[in-house]
């Protein structure tokens, strides 16, 4: 693991940056113009955040780049672009620190485990404990881990996992650790690094920053630069292609494929270099028993703020007490998180093998550079063709996210309570259904024969390859799923979701349910109810 390709990052680290912004200013056509975007972007945004000498500092840039317009001024409009460019790098520059890797990689989920269970010490033998297999029964992993691993060796990895909680990216990195991958490099929303301790580790260990408020074209362009620069450098990296968590807690079916497409761009710049540095990515899933989040992402989507809040920072990620009481939680379920790997894709959505090769829809072998070339043979960018191709291979990883979802007894239970809820209000739409005051209760039968329905449509996708169960659902009794999912649910939440009556069982918030159940929605087994992210 120790030649993994990060652990030689800090060796390049200043050297990448100004090789960024090198790449920036030669590719930079009209310095003034992308000066005066960023100005009036970040003047108007600054405004509003009532910085007055950010303010005044954009201002004296905007008033300098009028006189600059003619030819003679070009060297100093790119010497001003140098500048901010290069301010830009650096906030963006990640970092990587052989001794916190250690540390992280040989202590925490120790640590974590003992901390979320105290009890484990008499329960366990020692040595399981410092090797985190206490840990490891609750996240599990699965998929192509043994081909990523042959990969790994053979190009640059991507990952393109789903998005649902700030917990993504620990839990991906403890996966990676768990299956013997590489570690890798990825951005991370400037807001999380708020967190002194979440800060510390993520500075650390391979994280850059990404700070969404900021619109601008040259912002874009110097971000998309330093990723691919990384994936060319050979860096494994990853990206949420969703962009943000997925509010509705549905499966991500519109991606934002910005720093994703600079695999492709990757690929192309090293082959145009001669060497046969190939890109592959992976899509994977990562599925929780329970989101940390779900409450405040659920609200969000229904009150339709998510353009308004595309930076959530007042969620249970920020509470202690939130955290605490869902890792408790979790550490009492075997198998409360799921990770799975899906099928390697090279860049243009084609299936590889263990051998890098690629093959087409019809298993025909491909080469990917035949897709690069230009009719007399010679490798191009072409930015209008190349953003065909990653929108093709976004439509490829969504394919995979639906049948690398793992279905959870709380998907489950959700959908069938959902489903019974819906039986009883046929007229009702969304907003009428999870803004009902008074307790449902439902017959104890239905919910169970509701449930049994979920479990066949669930394994009959399954056997055709649409979906994942996990082992609580597939090998188990509508009865077990149901207490599995009421005990999940009503010991975390901040109030109970479902309880047992004597009539039945009541459906005490049908908003968290709606959560839940949207996980099934795009596989046809919830219902749909406009879901969008």
């Amino acid at each position: 693991m120790s030649r993994a390709p990060i652990f030689h990052f800090n060796e390049q680290r200043q050297e990448l940056v100004q090789a960024v912004v090198d790449r920036v200013i030669a590719e930079t056509r009209d310095p003034v113009l992308l000066l005066n975007d960023a100005a009036f972007h970040e003047i108007r945004r600054l405004e509003l955040a009532g910085d007055q000498d950010a303010v005044t500092r954009w201002r004296k840039v905007a008033r300098m780049l009028g006189g600059l317009v003619n030819d003679g001024g070009r060297g100093r409009a790119l010497e001003l672009l140098r500048e901010q460019a290069l301010e830009l790098a650096h906030d963006i520059n990640g970092n990587f620190d052989r001794r916190v890797h250690y540390f992280a990689s040989r202590f925490l989920p120790a640590g974590m485990s003992v901390f979320l269970r105290p009890g484990i010490i008499a329960e366990r033998n020692p040595l399981e404990i410092l090797k985190g297999e206490a840990l490891a029964e609750r996240i599990v992993s699965s998929g192509k881990i043994a081909q990523i691993r042959r990969l790994a060796e053979l190009g640059t990895v991507v990952y393109v996992p789903t998005h649902l909680s700030n917990l993504d990216s620990p839990v991906f990195a403890y996966a990676l650790q768990a299956s013997g991958l590489p570690p890798v490099t990825y951005g991370a929303g400037k807001n999380l690094f708020t967190n002194p301790l979440l800060s510390f580790f993520m500075r650390n260990l391979g994280a850059y920053r990404i700070d969404r408020r900021l619109k601008f074209e040259l912002y874009k362009q110097v971000l998309k630069t330093y990723s691919s620069m990384l994936i060319e450098r050979g860096f494994h990296s990853l990206f949420f292609p969703g962009g943000t968590r997925s509010r509705s807690g549905g499966v991500e079916r519109k991606l934002k494929l910005g720093l994703a497409g600079t695999g492709l761009e990757a690929y192309i710049r090293t082959t145009q270099q001669g060497k046969s540095q190939r890109v592959f990515f992976v899509p994977a899933t990562i599925n929780y028993m329970l989101t940390l989040e779900a409450e405040t992402l659920i609200d969000d989507w229904l009150q339709e703020q998510g353009r308004a809040r595309y930076i959530i920072e007042d969620d249970e990620s920020t509470r202690v007490d939130r955290l605490t009481s869902l890792a408790r939680k979790l550490v009492q379920m075997e198998e409360s998180c799921a990770v799975r790997f899906g099928q390697p894709l090279d860049p243009f959505g084609n299936e590889v093998d263990d051998d890098g090769r690629s093959y087409d829809r019809r298993g025909r072998e491909v080469d990917p550079r035949s897709y690069i070339v230009d009719r007399d043979g010679k490798v191009t960018i072409d930015h209008s063709r190349d953003a065909q191709y990653t929108r093709e291979l976004g439509e490829v990883v969504m394919e995979h996210y639906l049948k690398d979802t793992v279905a959870m007894p709380t998907h489950v239970v959700a959908t069938a309570a959902f489903a019974l809820l819906r039986k009883r209000m046929p007229n009702a739409d969304l907003f009428a259904l999870v803004r009902r005051r008074d307790e449902s209760v439902v017959p104890w039968r239905d919910l169970i024969d509701e449930i049994e329905r979920t479990q066949r449509r669930l394994l009959d996708l399954e056997g055709r390859d649409a979906i994942t169960l996990s082992s609580a659902v597939r090998g188990a009794t509508a009865t077990e799923v149901l207490g599995d999912a009421e005990r999940a649910l009503n010991g975390y939440h901040s109030h109970a979701i479902l309880r047992s009556r004597e009539q039945g069982v009541a459906l005490l918030d049908p908003k968290v349910l709606l959560y839940y159940q949207n996980r099934l929605a795009a596989h046809g087994v919830a219902w749909h109810g406009g879901i969008a992210r």
